[in-house]
């Protein structure tokens, strides 16, 4: 329903017009009815009627005590009648009265004497029913209860939105006394809030009617000056029984407590997401630089706005972290990550470069005490000791850093570095969470970053030590013209077990191998190394390969079971022919110099550490411009393809015989090894030279 007319002011000024009806007479229904001097009725009024259920011609003229009351009253009504015309006394009371009907009613009465400018005297009664009125009691009652002990702040504001009553809980949470509230608009009672959007509210309530409920507010009140608080404002439009509007009702309930449970509720559930997404993407492949780049990847945007991984460099290089707090701190940034703060960016190491911290830098402090340091708000004295010098210091100045956390990473007990985090869009502080948060991230992943470091270890030094024992050889040898290529493995602990060899003999010959360890990491490596020395010391000897390799087989068999494959070919030039012998390797590829090629059709015999073998040479001609092309199983093998099928490739490949050797390396490692190939490759390629 909406109002009955322009909002005005309950009730009038004097002579200043009629006011609004009120509709609380007629939730009451109070009957009218007048008696003469005899106790005749003489005035019944419709609500008399609907009371007592005679219509007004049956009531008119006749006693009223005939009519409403049982004759066990009689007397009693008599009496009651004859104090109040004699002394004119007002009596009130409830008394149940006869309905036409004949059912009872308890009706609540006041009675007093009138007199007439002719000086008559008569009774007028208003009567009403007495459940109506007990209602009426009630319901005021506990509205009157309800709104003084509410927790919930209520006011009722008029139609000009000014304040007419307001209960002890909102004086309470506005921190005003309620008479400072009565007459003001709620603008005028909280000047330090922003009213407008509630007091458009307010009049959108008052104009339709239409509630509004759980409307969001906060600032600050007289009540708590100092903190901010949350409130949620309800309002309704009041209207008596006519659909008059009286006004709006609003409540006010302090729901900081709750909004900051929810804030915390909803910062621990992002914490535990972060977290949970830090453990998928930190540490999916074991290189270093990437596992330090997922750290900072996941710290971004979520904890901080720019955030560094910083190692220290004697940790990168195998070696223990000083704790010497008075030592500087020679640091090498793996990682960086801003969004949108290019001057931060500038100003932070280089990823892969060494910097040098002081002593009294935060990020040594943090190293060196494998403790966090925290600067909550961060001062221009304070950026000298986290920048590297006073340019950087200038940047981040103008980046607008204006808080700084550096957490350790710890792992199995030693300081491998620190994560450095910087905030700058993001206006909140680092706080306690927020480092109990870095901490957990800088835990998980220090763990991973641990393990990379000592996988690149010790992959380096598999490849290092595989290097080592690989031959370097003359481009022309024996009558041969010769390339090499060796490819390590992507993963540490398949690196080292392939190798080949170029070794002159006597009388211009040349002895070609090419052998693969079975097994991987430095062991491999190692006996790749002593089969490379067996090999070479066997081939001085002159003997043939399939000797050779027989003696081969039983240094391999006491070499810890280990088991190996070989390819050992020699080339003699002036008889222009090849002598081969396979212990259980792929065979190679003879490419003529008219370009018709083919795998070497050689026994395969059993690889070496079998024992007990015998092994078979084979002679075939090697003419001038022909090519012997060797190679271990790391070029051609994959998951996804037969070997047969790659077989062919190789040999497709092998196309141009004119094609220079270097190329044919470079084109056969590129476009056969497969990057999920986890193993090493070994490719030797000899050409015949025209005979002198």
């Amino acid at each position: 329903m909406g109002p009955t007319g322009p909002p005005v002011d309950d009730g009038a000024e004097p002579g200043s017009g009629p006011g609004r009806p009120s509709g609380l007479l007629d939730v009451l229904g109070v009957a009218s009815v007048v008696l003469d001097a005899e106790g005749r009725i003489v005035l019944w009024s419709p609500q008399a009627e609907e009371l007592f259920g005679y219509p007004a011609g049956e009531a008119l003229g006749a006693y009223a005590a005939r009519v409403m009351v049982h004759e066990e009253h009689l007397d009693l009504v008599k009496k009651l009648f004859t104090d109040v015309m004699a002394t004119g006394r007002s009596w009130a009371g409830a008394f149940p009265v006869r309905r036409k009907d004949g059912s009872t009613r308890l009706v609540e009465f006041r009675n007093m004497r009138l007199l007439d400018d002719q000086g008559h005297v008569y009774a007028l009664g208003l009567a009403a029913d007495q459940s109506t009125v007990r209602q009426l009691e009630q319901d005021v009652a506990l509205s009157t209860r309800m709104i003084a002990q509410s927790p919930i702040g209520l006011a009722v504001l008029d139609t000009g939105l000014r304040y007419v009553s307001v209960n002890a809980a909102l004086e309470r949470i506005n921190g005003v006394p309620a008479e400072e509230h009565i007459g003001r608009r709620v603008g005028e009672v909280l000047p330090m809030l922003d009213m407008g959007p509630l007091e458009t509210a307010l009049l959108h309530v008052l104009e339709t009617g239409q509630p509004l409920v759980d409307h969001p507010m906060s600032g600050r009140t007289p009540a708590d000056p100092y903190e901010d608080h949350a409130w949620s404002v309800s309002l309704y439009r009041l209207e008596d029984a006519l659909g008059t509007v009286l006004g709006v009702a609003k409540s006010v309930t302090d729901v900081t407590e709750q909004r900051r449970a929810g804030v915390e509720a909803e910062t621990a559930r992002r914490r535990l997401a972060l977290i949970a997404d830090a453990s998928a993407r930190i540490g999916t492949t074991l290189e270093l630089e990437r596992t330090a780049n997922e750290l900072a990847d996941v710290a971004v945007p979520e904890l901080a706005d720019v955030a560094a991984v910083d190692l220290l460099d004697s940790v990168i290089g195998g070696r223990r972290s000083s704790a010497d707090p008075c030592e500087p701190a020679v640091i090498r940034a793996l990682a960086v990550r801003a969004d949108n703060a290019p001057e931060a960016l500038e100003a932070a190491d280089v990823p892969g470069q060494v910097a040098r911290y002081g002593p009294d830098r935060l990020v040594t402090e943090c190293v060196r005490s494998a403790r966090p340091v925290m600067v909550p708000q961060v001062k221009d004295e304070d950026l000298p000791r986290i920048a590297r010098s006073p340019e950087a210091a200038a940047l981040l100045a103008r980046a607008g850093v204006h808080s700084y956390l550096a957490v350790p990473l710890i792992a199995r007990g030693e300081v491998l570095g620190a994560l450095d985090l910087k905030r700058i869009d993001n206006p909140l502080p680092f706080s306690e969470d927020d480092l109990l948060l870095a901490r957990e991230l800088a835990a998980r992943a220090a763990v991973q970053i641990d393990n990379a470091r000592w996988y690149q270890n010790a992959r380096d030094t598999a490849i290092t030590l595989q290097r080592s024992l690989l031959p370097t050889h003359p481009p022309v040898t024996g009558g041969l013209e010769v390339a090499s290529r060796y490819q390590p493995a992507g993963a540490a602990t398949e690196v080292g077990g392939d190798w080949f060899d170029v070794i002159p003999l006597d009388g211009g010959s040349t002895a070609l191998v090419v052998g693969d360890v079975m097994g991987s990491g430095i062991t491999a490596a190692a006996t790749m190394g002593r089969l490379r020395t067996a090999t070479n010391t066997l081939a001085s000897l002159g003997l043939d390969p399939a000797v050779l390799l027989e003696h081969l087989d039983r240094i391999t068999s006491d070499l810890d079971h280990s088991i190996a494959t070989c390819v050992y070919a020699v080339h003699e030039p002036r008889e222009g022919r090849c002598l081969i012998a396979n212990a259980g390797h792929l065979p190679p590829v003879h490419v003529r110099r008219d370009g018709a090629r083919a795998l070497l059709d050689l026994p395969t015999g059993a690889p070496l550490g079998v024992g007990g073998v015998e092994f078979t040479t084979t002679v075939f001609t090697l003419d001038p411009g022909d090519e012997l092309v060797l190679y271990t199983d790391g070029l051609v093998e994959t998951r996804t393809h037969s070997l047969d099928e790659r077989l062919d490739t190789l040999l497709r490949l092998l196309d141009d015989p004119a094609r220079p050797l270097e190329e044919v390396c470079d084109l056969l490692v590129r476009t056969l090894h497969h990057p999920d190939n986890h193993d090493d490759v070994a490719v030797l390629i000899a050409r015949a030279q025209p005979r002198e």
